[in-house]
């Protein structure tokens, strides 16, 4: 392989014919079934994927025996398969990303905004771009790059879903639909949809946590009344909703109850010590001044953010605006809470303990509900096989300069734990760009270009050396 002849390639065909297209993406407003109830009706999903198919198939029109399909089932979000034939004797692989997005979100800073593209400097900026539209010009030019030089591939299957965002309730059929495709298990599994721990070397992620996601109700009257009446005599929902969730949170700590924990392999934390060096998360986000993260010991908080079991309020009905606000207390307030958990705790038996946990013997006798809206698992990968560690440091080294680090992820992917089930002796890769302040599913999220083809190059060295493996998958 001519590493250089390689990345001139990958650069030049982003720049010819990808950032035209990833822009046109980033422009459609493709909201996720979660925050787009009438989906269907509004057609951004399937026009979406039909744009991102189009160029597919366009990439792809001079390889022999290419298939670009947008599946859809019905009622189901659509979903692209690609299918392109390799080396018959080599083990397949699965290449993963989506095509659905998180809504707007406020807070874009002057000049930007997530339906209208801008590049500033190495950086492009608009909703979805880094947060997964990459994805499949990554997982395309890998295999392009690969025919310019002559070299060999395997099968690939790429896997564009549509529902993702909400927690890829509809993924399950088609992976299912997939996999009545293949002759074989796959040798490996690639998830091109997590994040990175700066933009100097390549990443790969050990795990993601799981979550379940729910709102929580509470009610203490049956209407609205003047708070000179009633505070000191009925309870105030917020605040029966607070002790409800200190049963599961400390709040001087943060420190989720045992229940929800689980004990962390000596394996991550030796990675996450190694990944400290030059992960500070401490400094990544957008603290206010004078703010301090909850640990100054960088180790931990990553521990923190990949094994520890986290609570975060997401949303909140029941209480006016501060403009509208009046003297009254009113009657009922729901939180929308997000409980992330340890990659190996179980998400449904959770579910089930988050649920009895907070509607046992409520205060005051008070009105409560939790209902669950999304139960997600967590996944942990098995071991890189040494030929896999070993592409991925060379790889590194000649796209970034530097050999490739592990870490554990804070997000969730719910496609890992459905592979990972399915194909139980497959190699994972799970890899991304989301790095420092790149922040997806909030304002200004962006995609680092240069990381981006350095990315791609790494991973058509990895296509190339699994065409090398027999059809078990192993070396």
């Amino acid at each position: 392989m001519d590493f250089d002849r390689l990345q001139e390639f990958i650069a030049g065909r982003w720049r010819d014919s990808v950032m035209g297209p990833l822009s046109d993406y980033i422009a459609i407003p493709a909201r996720s079934p979660a925050f787009d109830v009438d989906w269907q009706a509004n057609g951004q999903l399937d026009r979406a994927a039909e744009h991102l198919a189009r160029w597919a198939r366009g990439a792809l029109v001079a390889t022999p025996g290419a298939l670009v399909e947008v599946l859809r089932l019905e009622g189901k979000t659509p979903t692209i398969l690609i299918d392109v034939p390799g080396i018959a004797e080599a083990p397949p692989v699965i290449l993963y990303g989506h095509l659905d997005k998180q809504p707007e979100m406020t807070g874009w800073s002057e000049g930007r905004n997530p339906w209208v593209p801008v590049v500033e400097a190495d950086r492009l900026y608009g909703r979805g771009a880094a947060d997964d539209g990459y994805a499949i010009f990554s997982a395309v030019l890998g295999i392009l790059a690969l025919r310019d030089q002559g070299l060999a591939y395997p099968r690939c299957l790429i896997l564009i879903e549509g529902s993702e965002e909400s927690g890829s309730g509809d993924l399950p059929d088609y992976v299912a639909l997939m996999a009545q495709r293949l002759d074989r298990a796959p040798g490996l599994i690639v998830a091109l949809d997590s994040v990175a721990g700066d933009y100097d070397r390549l990443w790969t992620t050990t795990s993601v946590r799981g979550q379940v996601q729910g709102v929580l109700h509470v009610r203490t009257l049956t209407a609205a009344v003047h708070s000179g009446d009633a505070s000191g005599v009925a309870p105030a929902p917020l605040r029966v909703a607070t002790r409800l969730l200190s049963r599961l949170e400390d709040p001087d700590t943060g420190e989720i109850v045992a229940d929800f924990q689980v004990i962390i392999p000596e394996a991550r934390r030796a990675q996450a010590e190694a990944a400290s060096r030059f992960v500070d998360l401490g400094t990544t986000l957008p603290f206010e001044a004078g703010v301090r993260p909850v640990s100054d010991n960088r180790a931990e908080l990553l521990l923190n953010r990949a094994w520890r079991a986290q609570l975060a309020v997401i949303g909140l009905d029941g209480l006016p605006s501060i403009e509208e606000a009046a003297a009254v207390i009113q009657p009922e307030i729901s939180l929308k809470i997000g409980l992330r958990l340890p990659p190996t705790l179980d998400a449904n038996g959770a579910a089930d303990r988050l649920k009895a946990l907070l509607e046992a013997d409520p205060p005051y006798g008070s009105a409560v509900r939790f209902d669950t809206t999304m139960i997600a698992a967590g996944w942990e990968a098995p071991p890189l096989a040494p030929w896999l560690e070993d592409v991925l440091n060379e790889g590194s080294a000649a796209a970034f300069g530097a050999t490739s680090l592990l870490f554990g992820g804070g997000g969730g992917i719910p496609f890992l734990a459905a592979l990972a089930e399915r194909f139980p002796n497959a190699q994972f890769l799970v890899t991304g760009v989301l790095g420092p302040e790149s922040n997806a599913h909030g304002p200004n999220e962006f995609l680092h270009l240069p990381t981006t083809k350095r990315l791609t190059a790494v991973l058509a060295a990895v296509l190339n050396r699994t065409s090398a493996l027999p059809p078990g998958g192993h070396s």
